[in-house]
C-alpha cells in the first residue's frame, strides 16, 4: 500500500499479438489510479517480447516469459503467483481501458468485505456503443451454459444498476488477492474457456459475491488471439463445457446433461458442422467431446484449492 492506496496488480497475456499487447498497455497509461504494476505473461510466443516492451520505459511493467504455452488458466496463474497486489485485475491483451476503471473496480469492496470480484461493464472495441457484458445468468447445470447478460445489445442504460451476478467476464475482472490465497488459483486443465466461470463458481462457493459494476468500463476486440469461431475455439468450448459439468456438478445433474448432450446437443453439433461443410470444426468438436473417454476429471473440492499465495509477496516494495 502507498499513501493509503492498495497495490493493484494488473495481468495480461501475451501470445503472438506483440502490437495488440502494446495497445492495451498504452491504454493502460491513462489509469488515474496511483498505485498499480503491470505484468505481461507472454505464452512462449515466437519472439520473446521482453526487449520491445522494455523500450517502451512505461513504469512498474514487467515480462514474465513462460517456459511453454500454458494457455489462458496457466499463462494468468503464472503472473497471478508473482504478483504483489492485494488486488488482481485480469485484462485480455485485446481490451482498452477508460481512466478511472480501477478506482470504479475497487469502490465495491469498500462497502461489502463479501465480496471476492468486481466485474466492469464491457463494450466491443469496434462497435462501442454495443454491450458484451453486463453481467452473467446462472449456469445450467443440465446443458452447461451461462449467457452474457445484454450481449448484442446497444447499451441505453439498461443494465446500469450495480449488483451482484452469476459470473464476472474473463476479459476483465478484479479479485481479492485474499480471496484467491484463500480459494486457490484458477483451474490449469481448462487451458481455454469456462476457466473463469469455473473460478467464479469455486469463489461463489466459498461465500464471496461476484458483483457487476456498470460505472467501470472496458472496450474488447475479441478473440483476437484464437479467431472468433477457429476450431481451436470450438473444440476447448466443446472439451470445457463438458469438464465443468463433470467437475462441479452432482451426479445427478451429470446423468440429466448426459442425455441431453447424448440426444440432443451432440447429434445437433454434427450434422450443423456436417451440413454446413466445417469439416474442421467437425473434427474439433468431435476431438472434444470424445477426450472425455480418457481423461479423468479432478473434481473440485475446498480442500483441493489451496493455495498459499503469501510467500510469494515482498511487502517491502510498496510499503
Amino acid at each position: 500500500m502507498t499513501n493509503g492506496y492498495p497495490l493493484v496488480s494488473i495481468v495480461t497475456l501475451n501470445y503472438n499479438q506483440l502490437a495488440v499487447t502494446c495497445a492495451l498497455l498504452q491504454s493502460i497509461q491513462t489509469l488515474t489510479y496511483p498505485c498499480i504494476e503491470v505484468l505481461v505473461a507472454d505464452n512462449q510466443s515466437a519472439e520473446d517480447p521482453t526487449g520491445a516492451i522494455a523500450a517502451l520505459n512505461y513504469p512498474n511493467t514487467r515480462v514474465i516469459v513462460n517456459p511453454a504455452n500454458l494457455g489462458f488458466a496457466g499463462g494468468n496463474n503464472a503472473a497471478i503467483r508473482q504478483a504483489q497486489g492485494d488486488y488482481i485485475l485480469l485484462l485480455n491483451n485485446d481490451t482498452e481501458v477508460v481512466p478511472d476503471l480501477i478506482e470504479q473496480l475497487l469502490a465495491p469492496f469498500a462497502s461489502d468485505p463479501s465480496i471476492g470480484i468486481t466485474a466492469p461493464k464491457i463494450r466491443y472495441y469496434q462497435s462501442p456503443d454495443t454491450l458484451q457484458y453486463a453481467g452473467y445468468t446462472a449456469m445450467n447445470p443440465y446443458t452447461g451454459q451461462a449467457w452474457a447478460i445484454g450481449n448484442q445489445q446497444p447499451d441505453r442504460g439498461q443494465y446500469d444498476r450495480p449488483g451482484l451476478t452469476h459470473f464476472a467476464h474473463g476479459a476483465a475482472m478484479m479479485v481479492r488477492r485474499d480471496v484467491i490465497e484463500q480459494v486457490g488459483l484458477m483451474y490449469d486443465d481448462y487451458f481455454l474457456y469456462y476457466e473463469e466461470l469455473d473460478w467464479c463458481w469455486q469463489i461463489s462457493k466459498a461465500g464471496y459475491g461476484i458483483y457487476y459494476q456498470p460505472t467501470a468500463l472496458v472496450y474488447h476486440k475479441e478473440s483476437v488471439t484464437v479467431g472468433k469461431s477457429s476450431p481451436l475455439k470450438v473444440y476447448y468450448q466443446t472439451r470445457n463445457r463438458i469438464l465443468f459439468i463433470r467437475r462441479n456438478m452432482p451426479w445427478r445433474a451429470q446423468a440429466v446433461f448426459g442425455l441431453y448432450y447424448a440426444l440432443l446437443a451432440f447429434p445437433k453439433n454434427l450434422l450443423h458442422y456436417a451440413l454446413t461443410g466445417q469439416r474442421d470444426r467437425l473434427r474439433a468438436f468431435w476431438r472434444g467431446t470424445v477426450w472425455h473417454l480418457t481423461h479423468p476429471v479432478h473434481r473440485a473440492t475446498p480442500s483441493s484449492a489451496q493455495f498459499d499465495l503469501t510467500l510469494q509477496r515482498d511487502h517491502a516494495n510498496w510499503n
